[in-house]
């Protein structure tokens, strides 16, 4: 059964670069106190912002921009090599004021209505499930959003995305801070998608990249530190990612 959507066109769009695939879904929350308000900033003019979709909580989902559109949602971001990703991605917005306003849990409805849109755009478009991540994976230095309450493992049980299943929970004892480890990580993280050095201490640029991992993937323990348990599953990601 097609997902019902209701269009609500943005002006907040332009043409997409000619060439340029569209390979990535991008998950955002809206980090607005209401729905409304997000709504009608994705749409004003004045505030040249905007994505594909927007999942309200009760599962609603709204079309803003045409999927052959470029939409305005992850700005100065970065995954696999390639940066300016809104010429190569479908944002979608999904209704949560986010942790400046308490970041509540995500309803059942709004989940399931935001797997079942992803589904459909993976239908129409030939997108890698690495390539379906979190505006924090893409701007960890800004960015936390969809945050750690979003229910990514569940979407990876349901076709859309990655999650490493049979992963042993070693603790958040044990973090590395010696040289050869710390390439390591940063191997790893590089391997998955996100933008870090392959050199250097555990400085906050790398503790941010890894906090965004840990939201992704690790949202019981998003503390920024190469702790036992985020490097098995940091591994066990970067295996799932397969070559480059």
């Amino acid at each position: 059964m097609t997902l019902p959507i209701r269009d609500l066109p943005s002006p907040n769009h332009d043409d997409r670069p000619d060439g340029c695939p569209i390979d990535m879904i991008i998950l955002h929350y809206t980090g607005m106190k209401t729905a409304r308000e997000a709504i009608d900033r994705l749409r004003d003019p004045a505030a040249k912002v905007s994505s594909h979709y927007v999942v309200d909580e009760d599962g609603n989902v709204l079309r803003l921009v045409a999927e052959s559109r470029r939409a305005y949602h992850a700005g100065v971001s970065f995954w696999r090599g390639q940066r300016a990703l809104n010429d190569r991605s479908i944002g979608i917005e999904i209704v949560n004021p986010g942790h400046a306003y308490g970041y509540p849990d995500f309803p059942v409805l709004q989940l399931v209505s935001v797997c079942d849109l992803c589904l459909e755009i993976l239908s129409r478009h030939d997108l890698p499930a690495r390539n379906i991540v979190a505006h924090s994976d893409v701007a960890p230095d800004r960015k936390e959003d969809p945050g750690e309450k979003f229910d990514w493992e569940g979407l990876a049980r349901n076709g859309v995305g990655l999650w490493p299943g049979d992963v042993p929970d070693l603790g958040t004892s044990g973090a590395v801070r010696d040289a050869a480890s710390l390439r390591d990580v940063r191997a790893a993280l590089a391997h998955i998608g996100y933008e870090v050095g392959p050199e250097g201490p555990l400085d906050p640029a790398l503790a941010g990249v890894l906090r965004a991992f840990q939201r992704h993937w690790r949202p019981e323990a998003v503390t920024g530190q190469a702790d036992a348990g985020t490097l098995a599953r940091l591994l066990a990601v970067a295996r799932l990612c397969g070559g480059h």
